[in-house]
């Protein structure tokens, strides 16, 4: 048992500025307040803060296609009239805008889901963690279900260079269907996925028969769940999946999407779960003492999804925090009862214990398939894309450094500002 966890966690206020458009339902203003209030339960003294790095071109090209990446880079909103045929090759539209800053914003997110397997694989933190990642839908060569890049296949695939097998573990209400397509026919990870399924739901993938191919067969597992479940339910087949998921597979590293969408009372969701019923996954999950990346996803009521991931950061540094809302910057998002807790839903939970114990019984005899962890004759890893340097040494002292520039570096627990030195303190709230 180790004696203390320790936590990285990225952020760049950046991220939460972009703008989808009017009506869509993706609101990145969510990682604002999300960050606010995680300052505000002052647990920002509790972890190291970091700016992630910009993704290059060339690392986004790891896993999608080159000139996937090189569209996205170079199509702006004043332009798009002039390409619909690359539009429509690529799924950018209605869904997936293309918006100001697209590019930077994906640069933002997947470096930091990308810099939080680093510091995993170099031993420089026990868990780490990027709320503004968790794209799951993004594909090889195309956008899909308001994901551009797909952020989670770059970090597993960085765990990939320390780890022989990585386990990736999707909570979001949809199919994290653009991680299980892109190791569909490898063992080195295995992708297991909680998700609403039926109806015409978004993504329609994610039968419990979807299963892997080739030398992934038994290494995809698929949980599909009917309206309305809740915490009890939710949270008793997890644990019983997830211990032998474990048990068998024997990760090195864990990935786990903690999408909100699957709270109660989300915009676009249909689940039962409290905040509680959701951070108790993560909570279970960090107990196998298995280095771990965290990351958001889904989510489209934003007070709540604030609250389920400021909650998930304090069951993640062992806080307890308490129900009433500190002030902060967007505390007015959170009345008229600024607490942090959100009941149940009231949806009819249409998931019978018949049901559910089939679903069950189905992933267990797939998992008797895999007879032991795979092993990996593991080459001489390769070196990281991306060393910053920094030499303190070549810094003038007498020089102000610019608060941005200043950000991009390490920030230790005992020095990380807050508060009016933010740089999103002046986010424009009327575009959200």
């Amino acid at each position: 048992m180790r004696s203390k966890d320790r936590i990285s966690y990225f952020y760049d206020g950046d991220v939460g500025s972009v703008y989808f458009g009017p009506n869509h339902p993706m609101k990145p203003h969510r990682l604002c307040m999300t960050h606010h209030l995680v300052l505000s339960y002052d647990l920002h003294k509790k972890m190291e803060i970091y700016r992630p790095h910009k993704a290059y071109p060339v690392e986004l090209a790891q896993f999608h296609s080159a000139d996937y990446v090189e569209f996205l880079h170079r199509i702006t909103p004043d332009k798009q009239h002039l390409f619909s045929i690359e539009l429509a090759r690529y799924n950018l539209g209605e869904d997936c805008p293309v918006f100001d800053n697209l590019f930077e914003f994906c640069q933002i997110y997947a470096g930091g889901t990308i810099d939080a397997a680093r510091r995993l694989n170099n031993k420089l933190c026990d868990i780490a963690i990027n709320w503004a990642g968790g794209l799951h839908h993004a594909k090889k060569c195309g956008a899909s279900g308001f994901c551009y890049i797909n952020d989670l296949v770059l970090g597993i695939l960085e765990l990939l260079k320390h780890h022989a097998r990585v386990l990736y573990i999707d909570i979001d209400v949809h199919h994290g269907d653009g991680v299980e397509e892109a190791f569909y026919f490898t063992d080195r990870v295995m992708t297991v996925s909680f998700h609403k399924f039926g109806d015409l739901f978004f993504p329609g993938t994610g039968d419990v028969k979807e299963i892997g191919e080739r030398e992934g067969k038994f290494y995809a597992i698929n949980v599909p769940l009917k309206n309305g479940i809740d915490d009890t339910s939710f949270t008793r087949l997890f644990k019983t999946i997830i211990s032998k998921v474990i048990e068998t597979y024997q990760p090195g590293a864990i990935v786990l999407q903690c999408g909100a969408d699957s709270l109660a009372g989300d915009r676009l969701g249909c689940f039962n779960l409290s905040i509680d019923g959701h951070a108790e996954c993560v909570r279970f999950v960090k107990k196998f003492n298995i280095p771990l990346l965290v990351t958001g996803g889904g989510g489209y009521t934003k007070e709540n999804v604030a609250r389920c991931w400021t909650v998930e950061t304090g069951v993640l540094l062992d806080s307890d925090l308490p129900n009433e809302i500190p002030e902060n910057e967007y505390i007015k998002y959170f009345s008229p009862e600024f607490s942090l807790r959100i009941p149940n839903g009231h949806i009819e939970n249409l998931n019978s214990k018949s049901y559910l114990s089939t679903i069950k019984m189905q992933v267990l005899e797939n998992l008797r398939c895999i007879q032991h962890a795979p092993s990996v004759q593991l080459q001489e890893v390769p070196p990281d894309f991306y060393i910053p340097d920094f030499d303190e040494d070549e810094q003038n002292p007498d020089e102000r450094v610019h608060q941005h520039t200043q950000d991009k570096h390490i920030q230790r627990d005992d020095e990380y500002y807050d508060g009016d030195n933010d740089n999103d303190h002046n986010v424009e709230d009327a575009q959200n």
